[in-house]
């Protein structure tokens, strides 16, 4: 038995983790940042790939036997091959979740023109992830995709709420909604951007909605525990969470506060 492990290039899942911690109080959690790694959002597969299963493998040496890919980029380039080809030989009896599917299962009920836009890293957008995705559920939406390849080193020099971020916040929300005056609903696929959120809604025209992703995933989360008992059986539930860096814990901690609400006091951790 052991905690729920929570996973992100850097701290945009800590949004994912508010979130879950919210709906599902009760259990325990460990997070791990690859700070000193970030951002996978212009890493090509392999480089992804390799980095996700290695810090995938530190939250199962620590006891979690299931964790969660707070990150978009990783849930696009890595989560498949790690389900399908890891896990089978490292850990067949733990899971890996990521947060592209969760979101992808709604979406659709969500648009009234039929028409949403996806707004990603570059990692993300490239993959084509989300288009796979939503069309297994809903194969009439059409889907616009932008890489904002600029929101994230805003976001984590702690400029997303300084005049110069209006700049790129409407330069990509123009650009997104030129491809199509139908587009009625936007996808924040990447977990940072919720931080950009009361810049978003300024830039934007009335009737669109905008989506972030922790709710979507906590509560994705809280029905996979109902339907997976032998999973549920197995997490610890004594409202621990403990937090983890690759790089200084002391940016890190600064940095997680506007992440995740509150003040959190991490450790470092060495990805090998």
């Amino acid at each position: 038995m052991g905690p729920i492990g929570v996973f992100d290039s850097g701290y945009g899942g800590l949004t994912v983790l508010k979130e879950i911690v919210a709906e599902l109080p009760s259990y325990d959690y460990v997070y791990l940042g690859d700070n000193a790694r970030a951002p996978y959002g212009n890493r090509g597969f392999d480089t992804i790939h390799e980095f996700t299963l290695e810090c995938v493998q530190k939250l199962f040496d620590m006891g979690c036997p299931l964790v969660i890919l707070a990150c978009n980029t990783a849930s696009a380039k890595a989560l498949r091959t790690i389900q399908q080809k890891d896990l089978p030989r490292i850990a067949p009896d733990n899971r890996v979740l990521g947060v592209i599917r969760p979101t992808s299962e709604i979406v659709g009920t969500l648009t009234e023109t039929g028409e949403i836009g996806i707004l990603a890293t570059n990692g993300t957008i490239s993959s084509e992830s989300y288009p796979l995705e939503i069309h297994k559920f809903f194969p009439e939406v059409k889907v616009h995709q932008l890489a904002c390849p600029m929101w994230v080193p805003l976001i984590e020099n702690n400029e997303h709420e300084s005049d110069g971020a209006d700049y790129f916040v409407k330069e990509y929300l123009d650009q997104i909604l030129s491809e199509s005056s139908n587009i009625d609903t936007l996808v924040l696929g990447c977990t940072h951007y919720p931080l950009l959120l009361k810049k978003i809604k300024q830039y934007l025209p009335g009737g669109i909605t905008v989506i972030s992703q922790g709710k979507i995933v906590a509560h994705s989360l809280k029905d996979y525990l109902k339907r997976h008992p032998e999973m549920e059986s197995r997490l610890t539930k004594e409202q621990q969470r403990s937090f983890y860096t690759t790089d200084d814990p002391g940016i890190f901690d600064k940095m997680a506060a506007i992440f995740y609400g509150k003040a959190v006091s991490s450790k470092k951790m060495f990805t090998k």
